[in-house]
């Protein structure tokens, strides 16, 4: 068996309803996903099931979200040892033990283009900054200025399909793959 994270880009159902956890567990099972747990309620699943190409993975996962709650999300999945090979490259490690609210990691279905981190430079403000690690990208944003429009530039138009994490959750989803 293979243990897996899959990230859920948004759990927004529409009408001010979000996806209930225990529901999005029920869906795994029902895939005859093992062990299905969740992590806060913002779309953290990891599961354990034999191991298989992660597209094929995502694909059944996406087709069961929207036969379960009748809307597409995109859903990011990662092996466990890739899951932690990415916390362990986070590059803000100071700012991250100071402040893991301010750290994330935009998590890449394909590896983001090097043309689009460039674009993405003149986003940032001066107290920001970002660094590209095997495809993802790490943005330590501003503790000053809370509006940042770098957060607005990491979206699916620029740089494809994707889901941010904040160092808090990508910590503890590796500690619950057994990091």
């Amino acid at each position: 068996m293979q243990t897996y994270v899959a990230l859920l880009y948004s759990i927004i159902l529409g009408d001010g309803r979000r996806v209930v956890m225990s529901d999005l567990r029920a869906m795994a099972e029902g895939l005859g996903l093992n062990n299905p747990r969740t992590l806060v309620a913002t779309g953290n699943l990891v599961f354990e099931a034999k191991e298989t190409e992660i597209a094929a993975l995502e694909r059944r996962l996406e087709t069961a979200f929207e036969r379960t709650f009748s809307r597409h999300v995109d859903i990011i999945v990662r092996r466990a040892d890739d899951w932690l090979r990415l916390a362990a490259g986070n590059p803000f490690p100071a700012e991250s033990a100071a402040a893991a609210d301010q750290v994330a990691v935009r998590v890449m279905r394909r590896p983001v283009p090097a043309e689009a981190v460039t674009a993405l430079e003149a986003y940032a403000g001066k107290d920001e900054r970002m660094q590209p690690v095997g495809g993802d990208i790490w943005i330590c944003f501003s503790r000053e200025k809370p509006n940042s429009r770098l957060l607005a530039a990491i979206g699916h138009k620029r740089l494809g399909v994707g889901t941010s994490r904040n160092w808090n959750t990508v910590r503890r989803l590796a500690e619950m793959v057994g990091g």
